[in-house]
């Protein structure tokens, strides 16, 4: 064991003396992480999801009960820290306040729209709107597509309410008629006050809000560099341990190895000495990474000790693909490039630049294959609150990735004699 350790600890010296190895394993990761959280909006006094006080201009024609209740739902409390509506009286000075880039999308109302779809008090006896409802104009801003999607999300869930209480007006209206619980004279003056009741009394009050709802519990924020910055740090742990893999064939080719193994110690103490030397390194690579964002970003990765364990078993995973890929090579160049190679794969399938949650089924399972999955389901679960209890299954899955994948390993490197002197 204390021969282990010691090749173990001469091996961690030997990469963070290392300053291209050191520029791969901290430097990189960190930049990114510092990019991204600028790009989102995280470092730059932004919301922490990234967005807030998206401009949107209202032009409101109508005047009636949904378009007043439509501007109320964008002055809402709820979206007082999303988006920042103006008003505007001409639709056209609005779309060129958008296309000046000054507002991400103007929402113009046009005279009619409540009237199309809510009867008009005093009118004709058993009528209802008819002919097609007056659409309202979304006009977008090209250059801020996710700014347009929030705007986009809120407009489609205020219309398909909308909808729900047109259709199920007319259908309320009919049957009443139908089954002469009111006389037709008097359909169109029920209807107003169905109407009426789904945009909110004299529009005084819109019967359409935005809730948020948790079972069970408070709601939890969660803050996208919790999710990047482990992201980029699990991407680069790969290159930790294809590296540390290279350094192995590296002193095989230049004779390190071979005087090392005619040495009073076993080729079983030198492969766990080396194994135990990417171990180490890729831990502290993680610990670096997780200690720098937590001081300077004051970012909350959850629970210390939950934390560690993660990282631990993420290590693990990591460095089982690492053996692998140096059993399989055959010079240290090949380990470079299929290491760099693995390493943008499993970033991109793991999901270090895109969730997974976004992919279809296949790929989801897909992805499992790799230690980044699994190790940043762990710490999003840590960062949304979790235990330890919560991420049991990523840490066992990771730990049953690493065994097994050295146990091949080194069942590879027996049969070609890589530990021979």
């Amino acid at each position: 064991m204390k021969k282990l350790l010691i090749i173990g600890r001469k091996d961690l010296t030997l990469a963070f003396r290392d300053r291209t190895a050191l520029l791969l394993m901290l430097l990189a990761p960190f930049l990114l992480t510092l990019g991204l959280g600028f790009v989102t909006g995280r470092l730059s006094g932004g919301s922490s999801s990234g967005l807030g006080s998206i401009p949107v201009i209202l032009v409101n024609q109508d005047g009636g009960q949904l378009g007043n209740a439509l501007v109320t739902v964008f002055r809402s409390p709820d979206l007082a820290s999303l988006v920042t509506p103006s008003d505007a009286a001409d639709p056209a000075a609005a779309r060129q306040q958008v296309d000046a880039d000054k507002a991400a999308a103007a929402i113009i109302i046009p005279a009619g729209f409540t009237g199309s779809i809510i009867p008009a008090a005093g009118a004709a006896a058993g009528a209802l709107p008819a002919g097609e409802v007056v659409r309202i104009e979304l006009y977008t801003n090209p250059t801020r597509p996710t700014s347009v999607g929030v705007i986009t999300s809120i407009l489609d869930e205020f219309m398909g309410q909308v909808e729900v209480g047109r259709v199920g007006g007319q259908v309320a209206v009919t049957q009443l008629v139908g089954r002469g619980l009111i006389k037709p004279q008097d359909a169109a003056a029920v209807g107003a006050a169905l109407g009426a009741r789904q945009a909110g009394a004299n529009g005084a009050a819109a019967a359409i809000t935005l809730k948020s709802t948790v079972s069970g519990s408070a709601a939890a924020s969660f803050d996208p560099l919790a999710y990047m910055a482990p992201a980029m740090a699990l991407m680069f742990l790969m290159f930790t341990a294809t590296n540390g893999g290279r350094t192995l064939l590296t002193e095989r080719n230049q004779g390190t190895l071979p005087r090392l193994l005619i040495s009073p110690t076993s080729s079983a103490q030198v492969l766990g000495g080396k194994t135990t030397g990417i171990y180490f390194t890729g831990v502290a690579q993680m610990a670096i990474l997780i200690l720098a964002s937590a001081l300077l970003f004051q970012l909350r990765w959850g629970a210390p000790f939950a934390v560690l364990i993660l990282i631990l078993a993420a290590v693990a995973g990591a460095t089982g693909w690492g053996m692998l890929i140096t059993a399989l090579a055959r010079t240290p160049g090949q380990v470079s490039t299929i290491g760099s190679a693995i390493t943008l794969t499993f970033g991109i399938l793991g999901g270090s630049f895109i969730s997974t949650e976004s992919m279809p089924v296949w790929y989801q399972a897909l992805s499992k294959i790799t230690p980044n999955a699994w190790a940043l389901d762990g710490f999003t679960t840590l960062a949304l609150g979790g235990g330890l209890t919560n991420i049991l299954v990523p840490v066992a899955a990771l730990l049953i990735m690493g065994a097994i994948l050295f146990t091949v390993a080194v069942v590879i490197m027996n049969r070609r004699g890589l530990m021979q002197p």
